[in-house]
């Protein structure tokens, strides 16, 4: 593999002063197409490697749920060029085992840079749709990868743990910002922060097209003292491609009707809006370079050439131009939220001055369709019988246990008292009998049930106006954010360790396991922090 020993590498360049630009190659479906004998994807992917302007090539997985060439095929030629690779791992095609030796094989071979992401939902596959898998999301990914890092702990021989040895997985994340309303950019900015604390050391945001949205993420992370460097997410768009992000076609790359319109006008024009879409990229460029975030990262359907051009007419802009841009760039959706007050002068947020309205309504939330009667009765059940050292969660934890072991009576007894609860459970949540519940982590909602990844850690970045992915349901995390916001609770949502669902309690009582301490809700030896710092104070409104 060659080396070079001047060249930094991945996790150097987003802790140095320079930044530097990554570049993204998108693999393809079938046997590599052949042109003049050779291959047409690795004569970009050297091209790619050749060009001095790219520090580093990220390499991505199945994107858009569509099967294609793995990433590590690809990553395995592209190091023999000496290029520093980023590998995409995502969580809709493997288990978690299928992950963790996906993950030991990255390892083995000197890929240590690994995206880890939820994935998109698959649009096809040989026969139809393939069946998605998500037995982990990101946040469980994430946690794999760290515990790895850390030397995996693993059942060994005669009952005693053995200790694997420790990767050096250097782990990003992605995160959504380009949501329209509260009730969705929030959940994704707090599982933002439950990332990092999982072991999350890098993040990209996904596409949008509005500045602000980009700085927001920045004071965000300030605010909740997030201490990873940002890459800026660039997308060289066409016509075509904006009316695909417009259409929520290719989930979390959002393109308002704004820029939709900008796009049409400027395609019609004699260069079909070549110079429009390049210069709106650069700009975005010289942006994230201004703002100060790490490093800036292209992609989209063109040569190398086309990229490296964009990237020096970022490089020519002077070198407080990019104030500017950003006031031009902010293609936002209607009535989009903010997190952060805009100032006047830079039409940028103001750190110091978070939204009245937000901070308002934390202290007088209103109640949605969501906040149901059979919410308020399941938090008043929990309460009762389901939280730890209260109410009956003692006289019920020795019943549960007076029915383990032999004898008939207790199986029938336990048989009888596990049908009434999955019946009760599946009129009122659409219970699945999973036997490792997490409806108090998902506000009384069922992750499967409700979820079309059965996300239980939060949000994936694909919803859009509050809806599913696939369109075809309300986001299951909008709904629980309504919930918790009304109770004072939204803050700490995500409060607690990650939830990793335990797949040999399915079909078992989850009533049984809760206290028995069997599922995800045992006491655990440590407790983290609240996740985030409490909102300033909301100021008295003026009438």
């Amino acid at each position: 593999m060659p080396t070079d020993e001047n060249k930094p590498t991945f996790r150097e360049m987003l802790s140095g002063e320079t930044f530097h630009y990554g570049v993204e190659l998108v693999s393809s479906r079938g046997l590599p197409q052949m042109e003049e004998g050779d291959s047409k994807l690795l004569k970009e992917a050297e091209a790619l490697a050749a060009d001095p302007h790219f520090s580093w090539i990220s390499v991505t997985d199945n994107p858009g749920g569509n099967p294609m060439l793995p990433a590590d095929w690809l990553a395995r030629h592209l190091t023999k060029l000496g290029s520093e690779i980023v590998i995409h791992l995502s969580c809709k095609d493997l288990n978690r085992n299928g992950l963790e030796s996906a993950a030991w094989r990255s390892a083995s071979e000197g890929f240590t840079n690994i995206l880890a992401l939820t994935g998109d939902y698959p649009v096809t596959g040989f026969g139809g749709n393939a069946t998605p898998v998500f037995d982990l999301d990101s946040v469980g990914l994430i946690s794999m990868l760290k515990a790895m890092n850390d030397g995996l702990e693993v059942p060994g021989r005669r009952g005693k743990t053995e200790e694997l040895p420790a990767t050096d997985f250097f782990i990003g994340c992605a995160v959504s910002p380009f949501k329209q309303h509260e009730r969705e950019y929030m959940p994704q900015l707090f599982k933002l922060a439950r990332k990092v604390r999982c072991g999350a050391q890098w993040v990209i945001p996904q596409l949008g097209y509005d500045m602000r949205k980009f700085q927001e993420l920045q004071l965000f992370c300030r605010w909740a003292k997030l201490d990873v460097p940002l890459i800026g997410n660039v997308y060289l768009l066409s016509k075509f491609v904006a009316g695909m992000f417009n259409r929520n076609d290719i989930p979390g790359c959002v393109v308002s009707d704004k820029l939709l319109e900008e796009a049409k006008k400027y395609a019609a024009g004699e260069d079909k809006g070549r110079s429009f879409f390049r210069e709106l990229a650069a700009k975005q460029l010289a942006i994230f370079k201004g703002l100060g975030y790490d490093a800036g990262y292209i992609a989209g359907v063109a040569k190398a050439e086309t990229f490296g051009a964009i990237i020096d007419q970022a490089e020519s802009y002077g070198e407080n131009d990019w104030k500017e841009f950003a006031k031009e760039i902010q293609f936002s959706t209607e009535e989009e939220f903010y997190l952060f007050e805009q100032d006047a002068e830079t039409r940028l947020s103001d750190f110091d001055r978070m939204s009245e309205d937000y901070l308002v309504s934390l202290l007088h939330p209103t109640a949605s369709k969501n906040v149901s009667p059979s919410y308020r009765m399941s938090r008043t059940i929990h309460d009762v019988a389901f939280t730890r050292d209260k109410g009956l969660f003692g006289t019920m934890q020795k019943l549960y246990g007076k029915l383990e072991g032999d004898g008939k009576a207790k199986q029938a007894t336990g048989k009888v008292m596990h049908g009434l609860e999955h019946a009760s459970k599946q009129i009122m949540f659409g219970c699945k009998d999973c036997g490792d519940c997490s409806l108090p982590d998902c506000a009384y909602l069922c992750p499967r049930a409700s979820c079309s990844k059965t996300g239980r850690n939060g949000p994936c970045g694909g919803s859009h106006n509050g809806r599913c992915e696939l369109d075809d349901k309300e986001c299951i995390w909008a709904r629980a954010y309504d919930r918790t916001k009304y109770y004072g609770e939204s803050q700490a949502m995500f409060d607690g360790p990650p939830v990793l669902y335990n797949p040999n309690l399915e079909g078992t009582s989850a009533w049984a396991n809760t206290y028995l301490d069997r599922d995800h809700n045992a006491p655990r030896e440590e407790q983290p922090a609240p996740l985030l710092p409490d909102p300033k104070p909301a100021k008295k409104r003026k009438h």
